[in-house]
């Protein structure tokens, strides 16, 4: 990455309190495409933001609120995971996963607890093992979601996705540990982190992303 692109970034992830999360997701891509244009992509989450915003009114209840969200998302944009190449780095790139409709639950999630928050919602990402998945704060309780097809997931179902990774991480026994746990909102920082793990997975074998992975801790 370009040294322009990579102080652009540093200056982005530099303070916790105010990381602009939506913004260095989209940054990240520019160590594939230097020219991208990151002003451009958050002006087309603007466009979408202003949509939704037209149909919601002061008296729109949070759960309202989500309902419209997930049918616009999910039912009007066609937003999902991309079951043929879900490993392909493009599902992690913001500009490609807003022109595309395709991408991982990390990446799906960023974009849905930004257009949440125009609207007024208080979504939270939870770097559940394996899954990303989201949170949303409603009047009757909190809601954990999968960001891939914006279900509601039970106890009983985080569990279930949960228990393969305990077994694996040998944490049964004494070393139990409760579902809560796991459940934990993310900080930006945090998510983030978690986002470009994900895809040096998917572009350390090239040289040119090299440097830009080693610089990503910073």
């Amino acid at each position: 990455m370009p040294t322009q692109q990579l102080d652009y970034f540093t200056s982005l992830v530099a303070e916790d309190e105010h990381l602009p999360l939506t913004e260095a997701a989209i940054a990240v891509a520019q160590h594939a495409y230097p020219d991208l244009d990151v002003q451009g992509v958050l002006d087309k989450l603007d466009q979408l933001g202003n949509k939704l915003k037209a149909r919601v009114t002061p008296d729109t209840s949070p759960i309202q609120r989500l309902q419209i969200l997930k049918h616009f998302f999910y039912n009007e944009l066609g937003f999902g995971p991309n079951p043929n190449d879900f490993y392909a780095p493009e599902n992690s790139y913001l500009h490609y996963v807003l022109e595309n409709r395709r991408g991982i639950p990390i990446s799906l999630a960023i974009l849905m607890i930004e257009l949440g928050n125009q609207i007024g919602l208080k979504i939270r990402g939870v770097s559940f093992p394996n899954h990303f998945m989201m949170c949303i704060s409603l009047q009757q309780g909190e809601v954990i979601m999968n960001p891939l097809t914006g279900e509601s997931l039970s106890k009983a179902q985080l569990q279930e996705m949960l228990d393969p990774y305990l077994d694996a991480k040998d944490y049964r026994g004494e070393l139990s540990l409760p579902l809560n746990i796991f459940l934990r909102a993310s900080s930006p920082r945090e998510i983030l982190s978690r986002f470009l793990r994900n895809l040096k997975m998917f572009t350390l074998s090239t040289s040119a992303g090299s440097a830009y992975w080693a610089f990503k801790s910073a």
